[in-house]
């Protein structure tokens, strides 16, 4: 594996490339985009590596990283709890994948997204479509990131040789240290290594103080192993998590534990002629516990608060591709089952236990075909896929100490409809016409996502939001509550002429049946039923539940750069969403404020340095009826440096919020520790002025 001397300019170009597992013979059309070096040029990548130092994140995951890419931007829940909206959408609107494989959250609040199950020290690459990803890879209302963490890679002769990738990092905002990487051997035949990481971090560093309860701890450990059967590849993969104490200040629970097993198999290759088969089968299981008073105050006997659950999914897909690469018919099918469980309870008092979720199952069983070709200059790719979902929840169990309120909830939930069954289908139409230095781009497509069971099936006033930790108290919508279906349109075009390129992208989105908080009753404050009676025993007597509205997204996001003269360079981001209600005159809750990226490098041979400008525009434009918080806009500054001492040695340096600037980002919680230097129900602030320093060493490989 040899290393480049990627500039620290920190701003990634967009190349296209596949989906993993990425092919070069269908990268340059796929309308995926890799983050790769900001002097890389060509507007079309034509391998299937890209650098992983691109950019100059010192962050533990790869949330973080991603969000500084064109339309994208950080939901910061702690420090291995964020989430990526991109275009105005996050949580499960975007189609999230760790290797290409997708799985259920362990939590009800979301406290392991995606991302928590990618740390920087192993990524790869990161695969990031903008607008929308194409139907084979499943449906999903937005855009799709995928993370290719580090795995061996075949060699070129017979002899077995080794590979070598590790980094290690510290980062003195938390004094959190990090170390993981592979370790490997391979021929052209069989490739087999072992992954492992291990990272701690203490409470954050902000201007003025410490992020109470915000300390993070986790270790990874796996194999992999691929095998060239003929015209074929088999690849095998186990992974094992253990996430211990970590803290979410914006979340009513901090984590104790994540213990989290991947297993996935993949098979790739050519039958006969012009045919192709691709096949994979995947399973995860997580188990999660959380509670309120090991990393942070306790709250009394009576308010101690913990909570065990647990995720299982099994996934398989089959397709067979009929033609070339670049003309073919693709016809498949995929399965999804998740099983999840949510027990609430105090483990000072076991008569106080409620089993707010008890076998919450989904299911979904897709077909799609997809069509790719050309006329003439213009090439194109269209495809079609419906699915078939149902969901189902049982009757909740409680324990003898459950006050009559939530057991008169419970008993109301146990005699409704908890079974729910439907069809969606998405489509999309994908052109691109390469004329030399310029690609304009042209997508149509109709997405669609079905609610999650806590938006479905969440009976019990609590703070389980799938994600959007912003201490309100929901409720489910029930069996009325009917999948989102958006309607896309974007225009784009990719141009690169020697030294300077640009990506800008125009965007358009219609959302029915937007699944959205709303308030519980039409007299909200006042508490007259019984679900508002339990609620505001909870702390909040103005409880939302999630129902469908009418929602509008529009926007535009660049990527650009060039050479200003010698190894001087300016390379930059720049994006914009503006999101509202359709049904009444509001905007849409949590939508991330403008923001445009700016950095002028100096790029030697072996070196490089750069600083950084980021300004982020004021959002005045927040959701009424969601009683959401305006922010001040604000400008940070960065400076960032590498030295590639030798071929397989890199070391990056740099530091963070240069003038220690106290900011707060809109989509940040808002602090529910008590123990910190930010007040209770404060949004939290971005992290102080931070210094960091990385050393990767790589050896062998490609």
């Amino acid at each position: 594996m040899k290393l480049t001397s990627i500039p620290a300019t920190s701003v990634a170009v967009i190349a296209i490339v596949q989906s993993a597992p990425v092919r070069a013979e269908d990268a340059p059309d796929a309308q995926t985009i890799v983050v790769t070096a900001p002097r890389v040029t060509r507007t079309a990548a034509t391998d299937s590596v890209a650098p992983r130092d691109a950019e100059p994140v010192a962050a533990p995951d790869a949330a973080a990283f991603i969000a500084r890419l064109p339309g994208a931007a950080l939901v910061g829940n702690g420090a291995l709890s964020g989430q990526v909206q991109l275009r105005g959408l996050f949580g499960e609107r975007v189609l999230l994948t760790i290797n290409g494989q997708h799985f259920g959250s362990g939590g009800p609040n979301a406290m392991d997204p995606a991302m928590h199950y990618a740390p920087m020290v192993l990524v790869d690459r990161v695969e990031l479509a903008r607008g929308i990803s194409p139907v084979r890879d499943g449906p999903g209302l937005g855009g799709a990131v995928n993370v290719v963490l580090k795995a061996p890679h075949f060699g070129s002769g017979p002899a077995l040789s080794p590979q070598l990738d590790v980094t290690s990092q510290y980062r003195s905002a938390d004094n959190a240290v990090a170390l993981g990487g592979l370790v490997a051997l391979a021929n052209d035949k069989l490739r087999a290594g072992l992954v492992a990481s291990w990272e701690q971090g203490d409470d954050l560093r902000i201007p003025g103080g410490r992020i109470g309860g915000s300390s993070h701890r986790r270790a990874v450990f796996g194999a992999q192993a691929g095998l060239r059967l003929g015209g074929g590849e088999l690849g095998l993969e186990y992974r094992r998590q253990q996430t211990g104490r970590s803290g979410n200040p914006p979340f009513a629970m901090d984590i104790v534990y994540f213990h989290t097993d991947f297993l996935q198999a993949r098979f790739e290759g050519d039958l006969a002629g012009n045919v192709r088969l691709e096949a994979q089968a995947n399973f995860t299981a997580v188990d999660h516990r959380m509670n309120n008073f090991s990393l942070r105050p306790s709250p009394g006997a009576a308010g101690v608060r913990q909570s065990d659950t647990s995720a299982e999914t099994l996934g398989s897909g089959l397709s067979l591709r009929l033609g070339s690469a670049e003309r073919h018919l693709r016809l498949g099918a995929d399965f999804e089952h998740v099983d999840k469980a949510f027990r609430l309870y105090n483990p000072l008092q076991p008569a106080f236990s409620i089993m707010a979720m008890d076998r919450g199952r989904t299911s979904r069983y897709g077909a799609y075909a997809e069509l790719r070709g050309a006329l003439g200059a213009v090439r194109g790719e269209a495809g079609l896929r419906v699915d078939r979902h149902s969901a189902a929840v049982d009757a909740p169990h409680l324990g003898s100490g459950v006050p009559a309120g939530p057991a008169n909830l419970a008993r109301l939930f146990g005699l409704s409809d908890r079974d729910w069954q439907g069809t969606t289908v998405d489509g999309a139409l994908r052109l691109w016409a390469p004329r030399g230095q310029f690609t304009p781009r042209l997508t149509l497509a109709h997405k669609t996502r079905v609610p999650s069971l806590v938006e479905r099936f969440g009976w019990l006033p609590t703070e389980a939001s799938g994600g959007l930790a912003d201490g309100n108290i929901y409720l489910g919508g029930g069996g009325a509550l009917q999948p989102e279906r958006a309607w896309l349109a974007e225009a784009g075009v990719d141009w690169a002429a020697g030294s300077a390129y640009a990506h800008p992208a125009l965007f358009w989105r219609r959302i029915h049946d937007f699944i959205q908080g709303v308030p519980y009753d039409a007299t909200p404050g006042t508490i007259d039923t019984p679900v508002e009676m339990v609620a505001a025993a909870s702390g909040d007597a103005t409880p939302l539940r999630f129902a469908n509205v009418e929602a509008e997204l529009w926007g535009a996001d660049i990527a650009f750069g060039a050479r200003l003269a010698g190894p001087l360079r300016i390379d930059g981001v720049a994006s914009l969403v503006r999101g509202r209600r359709v049904d009444i005159a509001d905007n849409l809750y949590r939508i991330a404020p403008a923001s445009v990226r700016l950095a002028l490098g100096w790029e030697a041979a072996h070196w490089g340095l750069s600083l950084e400008g980021e300004a982020v525009d004021a959002q005045e434009r927040v959701a009424a009826s969601n009683s959401e918080a305006r922010t001040a806009g604000h400008v940070t500054a960065a400076l960032h440096g590498h030295w590639l001492v030798r071929d397989g040695l890199r070391i990056d340096a740099g530091v963070e919020n240069l003038f220690n600037r106290r900011y707060v980002e809109h989509l940040a919680g808002y602090n529910r520790n008590a123990a910190s230097a930010v007040a209770l129900g404060a949004r939290l602030p971005g992290t102080g002025r931070s210094a960091y320093v990385r050393l990767r060493a790589a050896l062998g490989g490609n």
